[in-house]
């Protein structure tokens, strides 16, 4: 399922290969959110261009809506949305999670299923770690995470040690149902997606070993890390992830839910996880904000943030000082249109709030964010990061 090909020898960074039942992917490697199915101001015709390895949808929504009969209906989401490559579903614990710490008025957490309310249109629905994995294999993802309680990092220690608990029991649930429905849909060895766990425990050292000592008796494929990978105030919570990628074999994945910021993905590769995701591409790029390549980046090495610095750089399009500026968005790009119009085009789109602006902007920046790991891998093979 994983093998390491490479080990650096200036850092804990490694090249892989995960085989999932989609085909092989190079490890590290950054997957876009298509979250609902669809990456939002873009078309898979658009994405298929970039090729990713991989993408990730979120199986709560989904099963919102469009509803998982559908999905069935369609043969699996990767037909629904015509994508032929792997797709990742996450839970979407994480969402229901955020929902009921911030109002415990949307939801109820109960020591084997949570109850909530949709955030759509306030219909009542639970969630359990058996009925998350049987919607996993109805969507036919090729990889599937694990139902977890994920609490603030600033949550109290007694909470803490609740969702880590509860987190343990439901990663077990998880793991039987799994092997159930496999038996049940008779799915052969190469054909069987692959299992997340994910480690909790805030920044809590202590509860974090746990968590994975206890996830690993079980045993998965992979294991993620859980919670924001940042504290209240923003700052990267790098000695929390370096301890966390510590504690995972090195003969299993280590993804890295919800990094995405070029250089914490650099860190987090220097550490030794293998995979990322994040909605920051789209995110940024419908407000304008573009990821852009230095000119000098290809005689950098990416080593340092001081070097991550000369590789790249934002700007914002709404800039007025872009209404006259008519060289390309990105004349390195291997996309025609990002290279045929202009900074003042884009400029234009965004000031009369056109979509194509938002499709255009994400576009770049998920071409950055793919490039960017290309780059990842070169300088571990070169033994540079």
């Amino acid at each position: 399922m994983f093998k390491v090909i490479k080990q650096s020898k200036l850092s804990r960074a490694r090249l892989g290969l995960i085989r999932t039942n989609r085909g092989v992917i190079g490890t590290p490697f950054f997957m876009p959110d298509a979250t609902r199915a669809v990456i939002k101001n873009t078309s898979l015709i658009d994405i298929k261009k970039l090729t990713p390895p991989a993408l990730v949808v979120n199986t709560l929504h989904l099963y919102l809506e469009p509803g998982i009969k559908i999905i069935k209906r369609a043969g699996g989401v990767n037909k629904f949305m015509s994508w032929p490559g792997a797709l990742l579903s996450d839970s979407g614990g994480y969402q229901i999670f955020s929902l009921i710490y911030k109002n415990p008025k949307f939801g109820k957490i109960l020591n084997d299923k949570v109850i909530f309310k949709s955030p759509a249109d306030g219909s009542l629905h639970d969630f359990s770690p058996e009925k998350s994995i049987k919607i996993q294999f109805d969507l036919a993802s090729a990889m599937m995470v694990c139902l977890d309680d994920c609490p603030p990092n600033q949550s109290a220690a007694t909470q803490l040690t609740k969702a880590v608990e509860r987190t343990l029991a439901w990663a077990k649930s998880c793991r039987q149902e799994y092997d159930k429905q496999i038996k049940l849909r008779n799915i052969a060895v190469k054909k069987q997606p692959l299992l997340f766990a994910v480690i909790q425990g805030g920044a809590d050292f202590k509860l974090r070993k746990y968590c994975a000592e206890e996830l690993i008796k079980i045993g998965f494929d992979g294991y993620s890390f859980g919670a924001r990978p940042v504290d209240q105030q923003g700052k990267f919570l790098n000695k929390v992830l370096q301890f966390s990628a510590d504690l995972i074999p090195e003969d299993k994945i280590r993804f890295g839910l919800g990094i995405g910021l070029p250089e914490d993905i650099v860190a987090c590769v220097k550490m030794g996880w293998d995979m990322f995701d994040c909605v920051i591409p789209t995110r940024e790029g419908r407000h304008g904000k573009l990821f852009l390549r230095k000119r000098n980046s290809k005689n950098q090495t990416l080593n340092s943030n001081k070097n991550l610095n000369n590789y790249y750089h934002t700007i914002n399009i709404n800039n007025a000082k872009f209404k006259n500026d008519f060289s390309p968005i990105n004349p390195g790009s291997g996309l025609k249109e990002l290279r045929q119009y202009s900074k003042a085009y884009l400029h234009h789109l965004f000031k009369i709030n056109e979509p194509i602006g938002a499709r255009l902007a994400s576009l770049n920046n998920f071409e950055f964010y793919l490039k960017l790991m290309i780059d990842l891998k070169r300088a571990i093979k070169n033994n540079q990061l």
